[in-house]
Formats: structure tokens, C-alpha cells, sequence
């Protein structure tokens, strides 16, 4: 049943959750984009590769480290959402790294530095070949990363710690 232009006046509601996909016109292969209502996915302690069906659309939480974790992100969907939350019960003495799957596809925009110190600063990617983010020794962050188009995620939040998070190419 194709339900592509039908239009609900009241609540829609799912006992599960609610997915969104995208689907090639030309091959007509189904790409999930986001769930919605998902519950948060605890993020281990280690490196990660992340997936639209598993991770986006809900709240990952990333532990306090028990040593430099790598986050890597699939390639880009519009539409796409992954938001980092830092759950750790105190500042971490390791680093966050979130990437994207290669220097072809880079990050837009920045995040807020909100430093220990009662600093506040901006800092951004250059929007060209900027591929990683380093969120160093974080005592908090909420950094939320969007699928922009099939090339580019545009990135926002914040970040708390004594060190600068940092953008770079991989």
C-alpha cells in the first residue's frame, strides 16, 4: 500500500517506532534514513561504526572513556540525524573522535567551546575537507550531526572541557 500522499488529522502512533527511508528511483533499493522514538543506544567503550538503521535518529550516549574512542559515521543521507551526548559521571581524561567514513565526505559548521576556564569560543571546520572532530578531554558535550546530502554532514552543539575540540582532515 503506498501511503506516500495520505494525510493524518489526528496522532499516528506506533507501538515500535517510526522509520524513515529513502528509496533510489533508479535501482529502487531502501536506504533507512532515521528512527524516530527510539530509545538512547549506550555507545561502547571502544570504536564504533555506526549505521542510519542502528544509531540515527536517537540519542547516543558516549561513555567516559577508558581510552581515545573513534565514532564513525556512515555515508551521508539527507536527512540523517546522529546526536552525541556525553554521559560520563565526570570530565574524561580521553578523547571523543567522531568521523566520517573518508576525506570525501567532511563536516559543515562548528561547535561552541564552553571552556572549564568560563571561556566562550566558536570553533568550526574550514566546510572543505574537514572530516574529523576531536572532542578533547570532555567534561560534557551535545554535538548533533546532520545529513546534509549524499557529500556533506552539517554539525552544531556544544562542548565543555579545559581543551578545545579540535577539526581536522583524516
Amino acid at each position: 500500500m503506498n501511503m506516500g500522499t495520505t494525510t493524518f488529522s489526528g496522532a499516528v502512533r506506533s507501538e515500535s517506532t517510526f522509520k524513515a527511508i529513502s528509496k533510489n528511483a533508479t535501482t529502487g533499493t531502501i536506504t533507512e534514513v532515521t528512527t524516530y522514538g527510539g530509545a538512547p543506544v549506550s555507545l561502547s567503550d571502544g570504536n564504533v561504526t555506526l549505521t542510519n538503521a542502528d544509531h540515527s535518529g536517537r540519542v547516543l550516549l558516549v561513555p567516559d572513556g577508558g581510552q581515545d574512542n573513534t565514532y564513525t559515521l556512515p555515508a551521508p543521507v539527507a536527512g540523517s540525524v546522529f546526536k552525541f551526548v556525553y554521559a560520563g559521571g565526570a570530565a574524561d581524561a580521553t578523547d571523543a573522535i567522531i568521523v566520517t567514513p573518508g576525506n570525501t565526505n567532511f563536516f559543515i559548521g562548528g561547535v561552541t567551546f564552553l571552556d572549564t576556564d568560563n571561556e566562550i569560543s566558536s570553533v568550526f571546520s574550514n566546510g572543505s575537507s574537514n572530516s574529523s572532530i576531536q572532542l578533547n578531554v570532555p567534561a560534557g558535550f551535545e554535538v548533533t550531526i546532520v545529513g546534509k546530502d549524499t557529500t556533506n554532514y552539517q554539525i552544531f552543539g556544544n562542548v565543555t572541557s579545559a581543551t578545545a575540540p579540535a577539526f581536522a582532515d583524516q
